[in-house]
């Protein structure tokens, strides 16, 4: 269960990493994956927009 101020996992269950280590279902750097727990809510939103700039990166390819 979520808790209401803690931010959600980018997470679809579509796990596959490149070979950059970059989920290409949420595309974090697997040592994102691995710390999501452990990170603070604001590190957690640094890798927000680091995943959305990687996704629109992947998209302009």
């Amino acid at each position: 269960m979520q808790k209401e101020n803690e931010v959600a996992s980018p997470c679809i269950r579509n796990c596959c990493l490149n070979n950059e280590d970059i989920c290409l279902g949420c595309f974090r750097h697997l040592n994102e994956i691995i710390g999501w727990q452990s990170a603070s809510s604001e590190k957690k939103s640094v890798i927000l927009t680091n995943c959305q700039q990687r996704r629109e990166q992947s998209e302009v390819k």
